[in-house]
């Protein structure tokens, strides 16, 4: 080669041409060399070399002008070209480089004439044969270790050589939708179908590229069309693979399933902050229905043997979240029938209307679809419709995404302090509304956000939960801890008792939610009876008997409940406890008389047999100590509606009581009339036994339940030890039962009930000696 070039240098007059096609022969020849010697990089740079070597670069007949060189030196000269191309391509392929080597034959084949083709035939069929199927194999490889790139490129080669099947383009489809590249796929799709088009896997492919577009109601049609392919092949194993999808109608059952248990704790109307349209529960339904979000849902979860039931629940939590308002009544507020069928965003802002645009607005900017205000919500002229939604507004607002709390009387720009001066506080309603949900949100009267506290959750907010609890009295743990229940009942009475509500009734239905109760509502019945109806229930299903701790008026449902909420305003009286340590002391000097173990062994017996408190057709069956009164006198009163007794009673301190309720005084010397009984008694509660109540530990440590004593005796469990000793249970009892005790004063009626005496204070009672715990009496009295 070099020799070649100095000649062609040293000669001005040298045929230049014929110097390069002995230099494009000598390089076929080495890169023929190179080839024998697997060199197969080398030798296809020297068959490239020569092809582009000017005497090469076209199909002149160069063996008839230099028959010369044919003569002296016996080379074919002829097929050069030809053989260049042919040993290029084959070292391409043996290199690896299989997109190059059918680059490089396509050009040859394009280049070359009918007859040059027609020669190479046999050469041709053997080259694109093998290079197809080296294409296949390292294309089947590259999509396995998820290089798309390299796969497409293979599977684009092999369908350029031969007539590709189905299952190349199917593969190449697979490799485009690997890279996301949806319309592409959908083309490869489309020519499987063409080529086999009752096979399923054609559908398959274009129902994903379809998903991939987003185009979920054709993805939708499509993957039908593949499941009918399944079900209709005519081989039982493809058959079989129908069993790995689920039909689009059986997918829709699985949402529509999870979408009612949603919709179980969900209002029954709400406002569709998007459209401005008041909607019912198919509405909303529907209106999911048609959103891209349940199209992708459905569209995704077909493609799975079981439905991902965590996703559906959580696309369906989504899509159905809701914003509850709560707020105070101001004038004339916007009824359902204002609003029903019409757009809020378009009626005249006046009034109600406005607070409503202005909630929907905030409820949309916030970035949820659905809203809920008590004034439209609720067909009020419906009484079923209106008792279910009364009954079940405390699980409304607690499975609410958010409540916005409207202050309509905090003005903008409002400093610290202003919420506890909020006429929203004293409101009956808003008690659980600010209770029950577990994210809230306060806002001023120009519907920016209170102090521009811009907290997630403003139940997380240090300050403003420290106004809140300043106006409410309720601790800032309970209310962000909130849990529902009979616990603590006499505390959430006490929460509630300086509330009001427009309609008397309203006070009981507002509570029912916070104690877990479903009260029939019934508007019309007195107020007494609301209130009486809830109390009932929170002791016949609870046995809690501190509702029962109340000052004031005596209700004319039972005379064992008040007449009014706020009888619970003041705190039950606090009488000063025993310490551990005295308690320690007084069993021991119990224990060293065997007789006084004997008697508290077996007044523990007999009291741990004692049942609970309990409610039927409005008579309250109250287990007691009972205390005879041997003596009440006339006092003069403080003023002329009270009277002032002064009352002896077997085994007690005396007492002085005062109370509204007058009855003719007695003593042992004027005994009263035979069937007029007067009791001071103790109520009785297990919890002076000291026994551990499994149900403690159900509540979850989340929760939160409000600890109060029972009627001043501290509930075992809570703030001290379980004795398992039975013998140090009964004598921990005795010296309880010793200490004083909040006492009902009941008087015998005509019927030989009983009927309770209130009182406008506390009445503390105390044993005078342990000596009467042998003749103490336990009864279950019936108290109208």
């Amino acid at each position: 080669m070099l020799l070649l070039k100095e000649l062609a240098a040293g000669c001005p007059n040298a045929d230049t041409r014929a110097c390069h096609i002995v230099e494009a022969y000598l390089r076929v020849q080495l890169g023929i060399k190179a080839l024998d010697g697997a060199h197969h990089d080398d030798a296809a740079d020297y068959f490239t070399a020569a092809l582009n070597c000017s005497a090469l670069l076209s199909k002149s007949d160069i063996h008839a002008i230099y028959e010369s060189l044919v003569v002296l030196f016996g080379w074919d000269l002829k097929s050069l070209w030809l053989t260049a191309h042919q040993k290029r391509c084959c070292a391409l392929l043996w290199a690896g480089k299989l997109q190059e080597a059918v680059k490089s034959y396509r050009y040859m084949m394009v280049s070359s004439d009918e007859y040059t083709k027609a020669n190479c035939l046999d050469w041709s069929n053997a080259f694109t044969e093998e290079c197809s199927a080296l294409c296949l194999t390292n294309g089947d490889a590259a999509l396995a270790a998820n290089n798309y790139d390299r796969a497409i490129g293979l599977y684009s080669a092999a369908i350029d050589l031969t007539s590709a099947s189905d299952a190349v383009y199917a593969n190449r489809g697979k490799a485009k939708l690997g890279k996301r590249l949806w319309m592409e796929a959908f083309v490869d799709a489309q020519k499987v179908i063409q080529l086999n088009p009752s096979s399923h896997v054609g559908y398959e492919l274009k129902y994903a590229a379809f998903h991939g577009a987003q185009c979920y109601d054709e993805a939708i049609v499509t993957f039908q069309t593949m499941l009918s392919k399944l079900d209709n092949a005519p081989d039982a194993e493809t058959r079989k693979l129908r069993q790995r999808y689920l039909s689009p109608s059986d997918v829709d059952r699985a949402i529509r399933k999870v979408i009612g248990a949603r919709l179980d704790n969900a209002p029954l109307r709400v406002l569709d902050t998007t459209t401005g349209l008041l909607c019912d529960r198919e509405a909303q339904i529907s209106t999911f229905k048609s959103s891209i979000e349940y199209k992708e849902l459905v569209s995704s979860t077909i493609m799975h043997r079981d439905i991902q039931m965590k996703r559906v629940e959580e696309v369906v939590m989504r899509c159905f979240q809701y914003v509850m308002l709560s707020h105070r009544w101001e004038g004339e507020e916007p009824l359902l029938q204002d609003i029903q069928g019409k757009v809020v965003y378009d009626l005249d802002p006046v009034g109600g209307i406005m607070k409503l645009q202005c909630f929907c607005k905030t409820a949309r900017d916030l970035g949820y679809r659905w809203a809920w205000s008590d004034t439209c919500c609720i067909d009020k002229s419906n009484d079923v419709e209106l008792q279910a939604s009364v009954k079940s507004m405390f699980v409304w607002y607690h499975h609410s995404a958010l409540t916005v709390v409207y202050l309509s009387d905090v003005p903008p720009s409002s400093k610290s302090g202003a919420l506890v001066k909020s006429a929203w506080n004293t409101r009956g309603w808003t008690v659980q509304e600010f209770l029950a949900p577990r994210v809230i949100f306060f806002y001023q009267k120009d519907w920016t956000l209170y102090l521009d506290d811009r907290t997630p959750n403003h139940k997380d907010s240090v300050v403003i939960m420290q106004e809140l609890e300043d106006a409410t009295g309720i601790d800032r743990q309970a209310v962000m801890n909130f849990h529902p229940g009979m616990r603590g009942a006499r505390k959430k009475l006490q929460w509630a008792s300086t509330r009001i509500t427009t309609l008397q009734e309203d006070i009981a239905y507002s509570l029912s939610g916070v104690f877990g109760v479903r009260l029939r509502v019934d508007y019309g019945e007195k107020k007494q009876s609301a209130l009486g109806r809830l109390l009932q229930e929170i002791v016949a299903q609870s046995g809690d008997i501190t509702a029962l701790d109340w000052v004031g008026e005596s209700s004319e449902f039972n005379s064992c409940l008040p007449a009014d909420i706020n009888s619970y305003a003041a705190p039950p009286y606090a009488i000063p406890s025993l310490s551990e340590d005295e308690i320690e002391t007084a069993v021991s000097s119990l224990r060293k008389n065997p007789v006084a173990v004997d008697l508290a062994l077996r007044l523990y017996d007999q009291l741990d047999h004692t049942s609970a408190a309990r409610f039927a057709h409005r008579r309250l069956h109250l287990p007691c100590i009972v205390f005879p009164v041997t003596e009440a006198r006339l006092r003069p009163g403080q003023d002329q509606d009270t009277y002032v007794y002064a009352v002896k009673s077997d085994g007690l301190h005396d007492l002085q009581i005062t109370t509204e309720d007058k009855f003719t005084p007695f003593s042992p010397a004027r005994p009263p009339p035979a069937w007029q009984t007067i009791l001071l008694v103790r109520p009785w509660s297990r919890d002076l036994l000291e026994l551990h109540d499994p149900a403690y530990d159900l509540q979850s440590v989340e929760d939160w339940s409000v600890s109060e004593p029972l009627l001043h005796d501290s509930p075992a469990g809570q703030n001290e030890p379980v004795y398992s000793d039975s013998h140090s249970r009964a004598l921990r009892l005795i010296v309880r039962l010793g200490q004083p005790f909040s006492a009902f004063l009941l008087a015998r009626q005509r019927g030989g009930e009983f009927k309770r005496i209130a009182s406008d204070h506390d009445i503390i009672a105390q044993v005078k000696d342990m000596t009467f715990v042998d003749s103490m009496m336990i009864k279950t009295l019936e108290i109208v």
